[in-house]
């Protein structure tokens, strides 16, 4: 190859992959909503998961991204290790709707596309029009870049090294599986890799070889492995679940290649060489016109090949979607460690989903609340009881609070980075306040420890009907609190509404309280010490109700959008 030829096709492969990112993020935004119920309805069902991951792919254009969400998902607790092996078949589908797009070689219409997507991209109003353009846009682009590609390639139809490497790959196909794996790794992508040889295709440089899937197939089958690696790498330091579901990503595309390499190879001895599938393949396909010649069109049978390998492969697979399980299991030994302390739903490779990220990020948000409720829960306990223990219990998970808190607002920043709908734009400005109002029930749970710390250790007593009243208030609290969370992760407006009559009512009570209270200091009926700590358990069961309140506001606002 010449430094020109290089150079063309180098500029191509990039602006295939630009094109091709650019299209993804453009339909990612427009289906988010619709791919986020998509995986809410998501169940053991793996016929659902295999429908799942080939939409869901078919939107992304890459089944690598989709594996590696796949692998996020499975480390955040979205879904379990069967759920995982459905979307992973799907995707292997879903990844061949690009193949299929670029069959079509509609190059010459690449550039009204890019005026198109252009123009709407940069003059709609609407978030939606621009997001179409984009697509748009980014479809145009894809195909200048297989336009390049395939230009850059022409010169090889000549070229007698060429053609004997592509011979000696028709007599091993081994090594064509190595050569497909090798690209698709440096790559990381399988649609750019199989592109890419369909783009020498289009050139012409399979024409002059007798039988060109012979040596193509092997190829095929190398590029599927290859996109392994993305999913592999991405679930280095992810939980043992997570590592099982890139390993069973791996296991699917290998075990489908060896069967079909076998039924390739039995049926080549059996026919003589004429394999039924290889004909099947061809009649399918049809021919195209190269250099005013009618020629069989290569690309589509690479793109139509691809189709039936991973169509074929998940029927064959589909009955053993829970052997492929066990086998990572036993494979990948070990028990998971569930760390309190640490994110439990979020994972940076669900990003690559803005959409399901801010659900996740609700997910994160409602489970730091309920930790910061049964907290405030551990501190009053342990002032009503004394139990010294439940004290350090209460500073011990303020920490916990307080690093979830750090946690979730550094993923969020990268969250507010991503294209979001007008929606989850409000939901996730409104999560940084939620997660700060969390934050300070916990400081205030903490704040009651040490009043409850105070108190056992200057033996403070206090009256019956004090720790009634207290109580009663807390119990409000505690509905409000719950119910606050609940209308956060559910969405409930209505709900939310009704915190508003509740921090009222704990408003009159913490008022009245206070007054009485005051006037049982007055009468002497109370040790002043007491009674100033009493007071200032009040302020403080009366201030997390007031960010029990603040929450319900980041709720009513959704009611707008």
């Amino acid at each position: 190859m010449t430094a020109k030829m290089l150079m063309t096709l180098f500029g191509g492969l990039g602006l295939f992959l630009y094109g091709m990112t650019i299209m993804s993020d453009g339909l990612k935004n427009i289906a988010g909503d619709r791919m986020k119920r998509l995986l809410e309805i998501l169940t053991n069902n793996r016929l659902m998961g295999i429908l799942v991951g080939t939409i869901v792919t078919a939107i992304i254009q890459s089944s690598s991204a989709t594996t590696v969400m796949v692998v996020g998902f499975v480390n955040a607790g979205l879904m379990n290790l069967l759920q995982a092996t459905g979307v992973i078949m799907g995707a292997n589908i879903g990844t061949t709707i690009t193949a299929q797009l670029i069959a079509f070689k509609i190059t010459d219409y690449a550039t009204l596309a890019i005026g198109l997507g252009t123009i709407l991209y940069l003059f709609a109003k609407k978030n939606k029009t621009k997001q179409i353009g984009g697509v748009i846009l980014g479809f145009g682009i894809l195909f200048i870049g297989m336009n390049f590609m395939s230009d850059s390639m022409k010169p090889l139809r000549d070229y007698e090294g060429f053609k004997t490497i592509l011979i000696s790959f028709s007599k091993n196909p081994f090594l064509g599986v190595l050569a497909g794996f090798v690209l698709t790794a440096i790559i990381q992508s399988s649609s750019a890799s199989i592109g890419l040889l369909q783009a020498l295709a289009i050139s012409g440089a399979f024409n002059n070889v007798s039988n060109p899937l012979q040596l193509i197939v092997p190829i095929l089958m190398g590029q599927n492995i290859g996109t392994c690696v993305t999913s592999m790498l991405s679930s280095i330091g992810a939980s043992i679940s997570a590592k099982r579901a890139s390993f069973i990503h791996l296991l699917f595309n290998v075990i489908g290649t060896i069967v079909f390499l076998m039924i390739l190879w039995i049926g080549r001895w059996i026919f003589k060489g004429d394999t039924p599938i290889f004909n099947f393949i061809v009649s399918i396909s049809g021919t195209t016109t190269l250099n005013g010649q009618v020629v069989a069109d290569i690309s589509r049978q690479i793109a139509n090949f691809h189709t039936l390998f991973n169509i074929s492969n998940t029927i064959i697979l589909l009955p053993f979607g829970k052997f492929l399980v066990r086998i990572a299991e036993k494979v990948l030994a070990g028990e998971e460690k569930e760390d309190l302390g640490g994110l439990k739903f979020l994972d940076e490779r669900i990003l690559e989903n803005p959409a399901i990220a801010v659900g996740q990020v609700v997910k994160e948000t409602v489970r730091m609340g309920r930790i910061a409720l049964e907290n405030m829960n551990r501190a009053l306990q342990a002032f009503f009881t004394g139990n010294e223990k439940l004290i350090e219990e209460v500073f011990e998970k303020e920490k916990i609070i307080n690093q979830l808190n750090r946690d979730i607002t550094h993923y969020l920043i990268k969250l507010s980075n991503s294209n979001l709908s007008e929606k989850d734009e409000i939901r996730t400005t409104n999560l940084y306040h939620t997660l700060s109002d969390i934050e300070r029930i916990g400081d205030h749970s903490e704040n009651l420890a040490e009043l409850a710390q105070y108190k056992i250790e200057h033996n403070l007593s206090f009256s019956n009907i004090a720790f009634d009243e207290l109580k009663g208030m807390v119990k409000k609290i505690n509905n409000m609190i719950s119910d606050v969370i609940t209308s956060l992760e559910t969405d409930d407006i209505d709900l939310a509404k009704t915190i508003y009559e509740k921090e009222d009512e704990v408003d009159k009570l913490e008022e009245n309280y206070r007054a009485e209270h005051i006037q049982r200091l007055n009468r002497q009926l109370c040790h002043p010490s007491s009674g100033v700590i009493f007071l200032d358990v009040l302020s403080n069961l009366e201030r997390i109700a007031d960010h029990a309140t603040n929450i319900s506001k980041t709720v009513l606002d959704l009611k707008e959008v």
